[in-house]
């Protein structure tokens, strides 16, 4: 039989504690390096994510910093006199910045998303319209990457011979009290009037 598979777990992402402290402890070094370490931000993005864009992002800023500190370093004296000075400052201290905003919106976004498929919801994906035949449930999920299907005409489903009326929700227990209350009620007037 084939079908469409069980959807493999999906592992829950690290308290938000934990989250918040890495966060926080990643950017105080950066910061208190003066954008030296600003390319760990960017390593720990990249191991987590695993995209390709955040290992080109980490070499791109791992460069960045290694020319701001040939252009400061080429400066004759202990004060920033050229051009060339002021830019490796300038890009030392605007790549800080760049990767610091960037770093924390796309870990945010990441275990964001984490935490909607640990929860159960599949953002971006779509059930597959039908199986055999059988309508799909809306929370099916699907392992791998969702391609679109083009839209079809639909599948003609056999009608049932007689028609049948809709299942009847049972009723919460309260309701349940007070009808029964109710029909007390009414017996005990009838009752009465037909004491009189």
């Amino acid at each position: 039989m084939q079908g469409h598979g069980q959807a493999q777990p999906v592992k829950p992402p690290p308290p938000t504690g934990l989250l918040v402290f890495l966060r926080v402890f990643f950017v105080v070094i950066s910061v208190c390096s003066f954008g030296l370490l600003g390319w760990t931000m960017m390593l720990r993005l990249a191991l987590v994510t695993r995209k390709s864009l955040d290992w080109g992002l980490f070499v791109a800023t791992f460069a960045a910093e290694v020319l701001g500190l040939v252009l400061i370093g080429t400066e004759p004296g202990e004060e920033i006199h050229t051009v060339g000075g002021w830019l490796g400052l300038a890009l030392l201290l605007g790549s800080l910045v760049a990767v610091i905003s960037y770093y924390l919106a796309a870990d945010i976004r990441h275990f964001h998303q984490l935490n909607y498929a640990a929860a159960g919801y599949a953002p971006h994906q779509q059930a597959p319209a039908s199986a055999y035949g059988y309508p799909q449930s809306p929370y099916a999920s699907t392992t791998g990457p969702h391609t679109p299907v083009p839209p079809m005409a639909p599948i003609p489903q056999p009608q049932p011979a007689a028609p049948t009326p809709p299942p009847q929700r049972p009723a919460p227990a309260r309701i349940d009290q007070v009808r029964a209350e109710l029909d007390e009620l009414s017996d005990y007037l009838r009752k009465h009037e037909d004491g009189r």
